[in-house]
């Protein structure tokens, strides 16, 4: 990188400089280039040799700024201008605003500073090309702290040309210190208006307008799980991804087993991207155009891509968190080349919501749901996980802001900056386009206010005066409630809870909600039920897509082809959309163990899967028929069983979550077992190959009684507490009429549970409980306790309530 001086300046010339070269400072420089360009600077130096890529170019100083309003004598007269400044009065911020804007680019430059720009932007040409295009990006010298980010509060140009161009970028820039969102946010935050200067930086531009860009984070941006990078992407240039335009792409990776070496994608969402930025050739910088049906309905990255750019985020925050001494996570912008089709960081700054939340307390949202569940007007992507609710406020133009009232839940297509003054007083914020590293959502998590985006149709839908109930709490889909639904507020301290020598597991169903699960003090998953992905992520039958040829309903064909377009070989797409959820719920809870139940839907249910009836029985009493073990070797469904094999083996071989155990429901007898083991191994899961081993559950009697046998084919036991009460008093659970007479606590039962505890010990296997009992009773919990049982798999909301408890009994005993 060409610089202004060829020897290494001390930091008295830095701070008299009024350009400095980004490979000439580095993060301790925030107070004289702000927070983007130390940044930069910092990974050029620091990272490039670790083969992080980061376009050059240069920074104006905060020592320029001052020069700039010292010498112009603008001081007193923006001091008065501000002497009578109401942000909670949104005209007089607007006027104040406009006024103190208007005075700075009525002033010229200084003769020096022009200059220096000048010279700086030809020696940038002078490294890459004549009329270099560059990015000219505001950065304040109190931004990207770590409790107070400044995102967008001042201006950015792309695709600026020319010295004039530049000059004249830098000159809106300086003007954009006093936008009205940056005046209303450094009151908010306590900072003084003239302590704080501008500074500007210029870099070369990243040709993402002819390929891809987006937004990444080092940790989960809604539960606050450290161990996954969250990537957005979408075609063109980043502000769109920024800004919420469009709906982009969205990516998960798990960081542990990236590191050492696995292709841990354990999440892919595709976004609808409607709409790149692309350079323009008019007498503007850049225009928004449409994007080609076919390119939204494909994923803008690549596999290798995603995995290069988790790397690159985990690299960065691995070096921050060194260089700070404590836990950084980061918030990034990406960009990649469509020219040299190579990947690029154009930006860095600490995660501001997150790592600022204290860790001793969890706080938990719930509805209370009426026997009837509420319908959900519109659904998005939930940020925040919280509830709120108020009257709607529809505003479509930022003009109007005037209009809202403090505690209104705002309705947008999307906020900029400028939305910034009326976000603070929202209980809520729906907008119809942004993903989860929006503007949006980046200020709705900053202002702990629950928002939904993405919704695509929430300003048709939401009125004016509807009261509604806003819900963040139920996974990644945001949904807002018709009428103000009663919900509770759960804080559980963390410290002193007692550990115990029962291992305490959960219950998890959703993948969606693993990440803030595994904050709820735990030793693994004891139930990961496939059936909740197969039924509400996959919605496809298995054997419909091995055969899709052969589908005899065009409607179902139909169907199934939209939902798997982007695949041409239709089996694939469930083994990725099985193996993701597995991946998910395994990255949730890793390196602890996570036992995933293969599929135990019944045919009656199988039959509901979209092309199901098709290869699906009908039978008289489907809970006691072809279901469990009984299909995996059946020539009915060894087929789809070998689908279910494949997803494990990438959970476990090709993301490196070996913490995964799967276990076989409803296995009837041993030589099953012995069958339903080899039908494994044909499809490359061979107990004991990469320390595999194989559980089953016992919940038929038969399980029971041959206990002893059933050990020595597998390696560890969960009781399943509903089917084996069903059993063994002979009562259907789904009947009504006999409902009352279904209690896991019966003797029976129990003597059930005692005797495979005891045959489990016997053989020194593992055995553990997963249904429904120790959740809903507190005695049982203790019986098993009493009775050695190795691990209580609980509901999320049982888990600390029970740990209580088995801690007490086994503090008697």
């Amino acid at each position: 990188m060409v610089k202004v001086s060829q020897h290494t300046l001390t930091q008295s010339e830095k701070q008299r400089s009024l350009i400095l070269w980004f490979d000439e400072v580095n993060i301790t420089d925030v107070p004289l280039v702000g927070g983007k360009n130390a940044s930069l600077g910092e990974m050029i130096q620091q990272l490039t040799p670790q083969g992080v890529r980061v376009p050059g170019g240069f920074a104006t100083t905060a020592y320029a700024y001052r020069y700039f309003i010292q010498s112009a004598g603008l001081e007193p007269k923006l001091r008065e201008l501000l002497s009578d400044l109401d942000i909670e009065d949104v005209k007089n911020l607007q006027l104040r605003g406009k006024k103190a804007r208007s005075l700075l680019m009525h002033t010229p430059f200084p003769v020096e500073l022009r200059q220096a720009i000048a010279t700086a932007y030809l020696k940038l040409c002078q490294h890459y090309n004549t009329d270099t295009d560059v990015a000219v990006r505001s950065s304040a010298t109190a931004e990207d702290l770590p409790d107070a980010s400044f995102a967008g509060q001042q201006e950015t140009y792309l695709n600026v040309v020319g010295v004039e161009g530049v000059l004249a970028a830098c000159h809106r820039c300086f003007a954009s210190i006093f936008t009205d969102r940056a005046i209303s946010y450094r009151h908010t935050k306590g900072f003084d208006h003239f302590t704080i200067a501008l500074a500007v930086g210029i870099q070369k531009m990243v040709r993402s307008d002819l390929a891809t860009s987006g937004v990444m984070f080092s940790i989960d941006t809604e539960s606050g799980f450290k161990d996954a990078a969250l990537i957005t992407a979408a075609y063109g240039l980043g502000e769109n991804v920024v800004q919420g335009t469009i709906n982009p792409d969205e990516y998960y990776v798990f960081k542990p087993t990236l590191k050492a070496g696995f292709s841990p994608i354990i999440h892919k969402k595709l976004g609808s991207k409607k709409l790149k930025m692309i350079y323009d050739d008019g007498s503007k910088f850049t225009k928004n155009v449409a994007v080609p049906t076919t390119e939204q309905n494909k994923f803008a990255l690549s596999d290798t891509e995603i995995l290069q750019l988790a790397q690159w985020a985990s690299l960065i925050e691995d070096h921050y968190t060194q260089t700070h001494g404590t836990y950084s996570p980061m918030d990034i912008e990406w960009a990649k080349d469509g020219i040299t089709n190579q990947l690029f960081i154009v930006q860095a700054r600490p995660e501001t919501v997150q790592s600022q939340k204290q860790e001793n307390l969890l706080r938990s949202y719930h509805i209370i749901k009426p026997e009837k569940p509420p319908h959900s007007l519109v659904t998005g992507r939930a940020v925040g996980t919280a509830i709120s609710q108020g009257k709607i406020k529809l505003i479509l133009d930022v003009s109007k802001i005037h209009q809202f009232q403090t505690g209104d839940v705002l309705v947008t297509d999307r906020t900029d900056p400028d939305w910034e003054p009326i976000m603070k007083r929202a209980s809520a914020i729906v907008t119809n386009s942004g993903g989860r590293t929006c503007h949006a959502a980046i200020i709705a998590r900053e202002l702990a206010v629950p928002a939904i985006v993405g919704c695509g149709n929430a300003t048709e839908i939401l009125k004016t005066g509807q009261e509604v109930t806003v819900s963040c709490a139920e996974g990644d889909e945001g949904k807002v409630y018709h009428g103000l639904l009663p919900f509770q507020i759960k804080e559980t301290p963390l410290e002193n809870l007692p550990r115990t020598r029962t291992k305490i597991l959960m219950n998890v169903g959703n993948p969606q909600e693993a990440f803030s699960l595994s904050a709820i003090p735990n030793d693994g998953v004891g139930l990961a039920r496939t059936e909740f992905i197969i039924a509400n992520q996959i919605q496809i039958h298995p054997m419909a897509l091995i055969h899709y040829h052969n589908l005899k309903d065009e409607f179902v064909k139909t169907k199934i082809n939209q939902i798997t377009a982007l695949y041409d070989h239709k089996p694939q797409y469930f083994v990725d959309k099985l193996a993701q959820g597995i991946g998910r719920i395994a990255a949730g809870f890793y390196p602890k163990p996570v036992i995933v139940r293969l599929s135990d839907f019944k045919s009656n249910e199988y039959a509901n899967l979209l092309g199901g009836k098709q290869f699906e029985p009908e039978e008289e009493n489907p809970m006691l028929g072809w279901r469990g073990a009984a299909r995996y070797y059946d020539p009915g469904y060894q087929e789809a069983f070998a689908l279910e094999c494949q997803s494990i083996k990438r959970v476990r071989d090709q993301m490196g979550l070996t913490n995964v155990i799967p276990m076989i429901p409803f296995c009837r007898t041993p030589d099953e077992g012995r069958l339903v083991l080899a039908e494994m191994a044909k499809n490359h899961l061979k107990q004991g190959v990469n320390h595999l081993q194989v559980y089953v559950m016992c919940e038929l009697p038969n399980n029971v009684i041959m206990a002893e046998e059933f050990a020595e084919i597998f390696d560890g036991f969960s009781i399943g507490s509903n089917d084996l009460t069903q059993l063994t008093l002979g009562i259907d659970r789904d009947s009504a009429l006999v409902a009352r007479l279904f209690d896991e606590r019966s003797q029976g039962v129990k003597r059930m549970v005692k005797m495979a505890i005891e045959a489990a010990k016997k053989h020194n296997r593992k055995i553990g409980i997963c249904g429904q009992a120790p959740s809903d009773y507190p005695e049982f919990a203790q019986f098993l306790v009493e009775q050695g049982i190795d691990s209580i798999s609980l509901n999320p909301d049982s888990v600390l309530k029970t740990m209580l408890e088995v801690a007490k009994v086994e503090q008697n005993m």
